[in-house]
């Protein structure tokens, strides 16, 4: 397996803190894509993946973390006999991502051809205090996976392991339409998987809250006896001018 130098490890100043990753989980996708949105740094139908990824476990609770990615095939031999083929390698070259770590692999076979990953992958990655996995390709081992309580999101799920082994490490790859280069700040959930631009991760974290505070002023309105349209309408547009108000509090760097 091959390893790239072309990315930078992220600048310790935007890694975020343990409050900050924990405001972060205690939220879900939409709300973060919702927050990310107020900084109009990117079209509103990018930073996120299509509907080819799909939350193997959609019931367990949003993942946060940092990538460490990898390409794949499975439809041919490699080189040698090893069809674990990396591994080893592939964990013990993270030490330039921060934690938590979430591992990133892109299926290079047109169409998968067998499983990226299985009980033994999901196992090591946990052990090795990666958050979840998320690949183009497939799953298997299903339910010994669900057991271990390791997110995983995949576009299917396949019976064999093929010929599978890592072709290259820590470079840009594509999942689910959505580019990941390493060290990009993931959250994700049975919603689907965001990119959160690092220079702005802090700002999403303290902001999610308070967007989350805005929309519940209309539900708990919803969910009150006899509400009316009049008062729905004038909630709406309160609704609106709190989360203007939150752009005001926004500062992009570079």
């Amino acid at each position: 397996m091959n390893s790239s130098n072309q990315t930078q490890p992220i600048s310790n100043e935007k890694v975020l803190t343990e409050k900050e990753l924990q405001q972060l989980l205690e939220v879900d996708s939409p709300t973060v894509a919702n927050v990310i949105e107020l900084f109009n740094l990117r079209s509103r139908v990018a930073g996120f993946t299509n509907h080819t990824l799909k939350a193997i476990y959609p019931k367990l609770v949003p993942v946060v973390g940092y990538a460490v990615t990898a390409t794949f095939r499975s439809g041919y031999p490699a080189e040698n006999s090893d069809s674990y083929l990396g591994m080893g390698s592939l964990i013990q070259n993270t030490s330039s991502t921060p934690s938590p770590k979430i591992m990133v692999i892109q299926d290079m076979d047109e169409i998968p051809r067998s499983a990226t990953y299985g009980e033994v992958m999901a196992t090591a990655f946990k052990k090795f205090s990666f958050s979840g996995l998320i690949t183009s390709g497939a799953g298997r081992d299903i339910e010994q996976v669900r057991q271990l309580n390791f997110p995983c999101w995949a576009s299917s799920i396949l019976v064999s392991h093929g010929y599978c082994h890592f072709v290259d490490s820590q470079l840009p790859v594509v999942v689910g339409g959505l580019q990941v280069h390493p060290g990009d700040l993931i959250h994700a959930d049975g919603n689907g998987i965001v990119n959160i631009p690092n220079n702005i991760a802090s700002q999403v974290a303290a902001l999610c809250q308070p967007f989350i505070g805005a929309e519940q002023q209309v539900l708990d309105y919803l969910n009150s006896p006899n509400p009316t349209t009049i008062g729905y309408a004038e909630l709406m547009k309160k609704m609106r001018a709190d989360i203007d108000g939150l752009r005001e509090r926004i500062q992009v760097k570079n």
